[in-house]
């Protein structure tokens, strides 16, 4: 996110010179509340607001897209998981979550307990920015801590229990979201001070979630072969059950990466605005390309999946360097994020994980190729549109150790990411009541079913269909091995008469 930490401070105090805004909550609300309103703007006290919602909105819209993608016996599973995961970490983030990752007093790797129970979050200046208050920023990441924990329990597509993978979440978000995000944002954390750019979460968002879904893949292990007609060679394959839901969660992740990205900038200025554009610029060129990509690769039509896959590829890649890189670096960053993870979906068959969503060749590799691209492209100037920050820049200000340092982070997160959730995942398993995969019937018939106890869309009329055309398809293959039964035996017949005449 943010080059804040550098040269931040507020842009007007409005309060007379006398007023003195102390204590940890920034001030006494009974006596003091109009200074401390006082001292931020409005303006960007309601962009970053509005910005929150807009990310809000992307959550249940991964579980759209999730769920279009699933077969339709696991769909609403995936749309249920979106919402309880917003349940479950907006409790986390209240509880300690925040305090971990952004109290005033935090070490170079975690927070402290300063906050818990976001104790005296109010209107002292946050540390991200001190143009917003605490409770503001609390509010921002807070929707992004739930959506990274959304994106990374698609890696147990249509084979996870639900109320393991809860209580997964709560303890994931504690033990490996909090750290990295604090490490990459919190002005004290160890990358922040080493000089890592990241703007709005290619590292914190997007390769800890895609490290974790494939770790979260490995520990379930593949879905039953049955599903999707495996064979010895790829992971299962299915096609997507339903389009439009995949369609409808595109728009509006793209309607709220809008928030995602220009809401980083934590005010209300022209570098916000100037992420909005290189956000939407990059994901148009990203589903470009991975749409050719698949038409070129795979010899098919030009598909709608592979248009929104792109899309959100392009996204991915542009969110760590929205707010650094020029206009034009926009386009080679959804251009080659669209070719890194259309190339990397081939992984899942290369390492045999089942990774049916392709969370980590959209978050993992898009995430690590924007992070890398931003040590490239990052612009001092860029980073000056909103009136504070300070940079040095990548490689094209010459500031060539730059690169060294995005590889650091890209590097350290995906590494702990992985491990931490993978060794997270087989304590969990062994634990009586916390078994994480569903039994071999159960994933047969459907989480939704088992599960969720409901489903998506009532499909009666599917399935009468789907019956008689097993049927059908039961009864032509018996009639064929009569009629193969009979022709052997009448040849073998004429075998023995031929030889009698002989």
């Amino acid at each position: 996110m943010r080059a804040f930490f550098a040269s931040t401070k507020p842009r007007r105090l409005k309060m007379s010179s006398d007023t003195n805004l102390t204590g940890p909550a920034g001030g006494d609300p009974l006596t003091q509340a109009p200074e401390m309103n006082a001292q931020f703007d409005r303006g960007d006290i309601a962009w970053i607001y509005a910005a929150a919602v807009l990310v809000w909105i992307m959550i249940p819209a991964i579980g759209l897209l999730y769920a279009g993608l699933a077969r339709r016996q696991h769909s609403l599973a995936l749309v249920w998981q979106g919402l309880m995961s917003v349940c479950v970490v907006t409790f986390q983030w209240f509880f300690w979550g925040y305090s971990l990752t952004f109290s005033h007093s935090a070490g170079p790797f975690i927070g402290d307990l300063t906050n818990f129970g976001s104790k005296n979050v109010l209107a002292q200046p946050s540390v991200g920015s001190a143009l917003i208050p605490d409770l503001l920023f609390y509010l921002f990441q807070l929707v992004f801590a739930a959506a990274t924990a959304m994106i990374m329990v698609g890696g147990a597509m249509e084979r996870g229990r639900l109320i393991p993978s809860a209580i997964f979440i709560f303890v994931w978000s504690t033990i490996v979201y909090d750290p990295v995000a604090c490490w990459t944002w919190n002005p004290s954390g160890w990358l922040a001070k080493l000089g890592s750019l990241d703007f709005a979460g290619g590292g914190p968002v997007h390769m800890t979630s895609g490290a974790g879904a494939l770790a979260y893949a490995l520990v379930l292990g593949r879905r039953r072969p049955s599903h999707g007609g495996a064979n010895e060679a790829k992971m299962p394959r299915h096609k997507p059950s339903n389009v439009f839901l995949v369609t409808l969660g595109t728009i509006l992740l793209w309607f709220g990466w809008f928030g995602f990205n220009g809401g980083s900038a934590l005010n209300a200025s022209l570098r916000a605005i100037y992420a909005g554009v290189n956000t939407n610029l990059a994901a148009a060129c990203g589903a470009i390309t991975f749409c050719t990509l698949d038409v070129w690769r795979h010899k098919k039509r030009w598909s709608m999946v592979g248009l929104c896959c792109g899309a959100v590829a392009g996204l991915v890649g542009i969110t760590p360097a929205s707010g650094y890189i020029p206009i034009y670096y926009a386009v080679a960053v959804g251009v080659i994020t669209g070719c890194t993870t259309h190339f990397a979906m081939d992984l899942k068959d290369i390492l045999r994980i089942d990774d049916g969503l392709d969370v980590f060749a959209l978050h993992g590799v898009g995430g690590f190729t924007g992070n890398f691209l931003t040590g490239l492209f990052a612009s001092d100037w860029v980073a000056a549109l909103d009136g504070y920050s300070s940079i040095t820049g990548g490689w094209i200000n010459r500031h060539y150790i730059q690169l060294a340092y995005q590889l650091a982070g890209c590097v350290s997160i995906l590494g702990y990411s992985f491990v931490v959730t993978g060794v997270l995942l087989f304590v969990m398993n062994k634990i009586p009541g916390l078994r994480l995969r569903v039994t071999e019937e159960e994933e047969e018939r459907g989480l939704d079913e088992m599960e969720v106890g409901e489903a998506l869309m009532e499909y009666g009329f599917l399935e009468v269909v789907e019956a008689g055309a097993r049927t059908l398809m039961a009864q032509k293959a018996e009639a064929a091995s009569r009629e193969g039964s009979v022709v052997e035996s009448a040849t073998m017949k004429e075998g023995r008469a031929s030889g009698e005449v002989v």
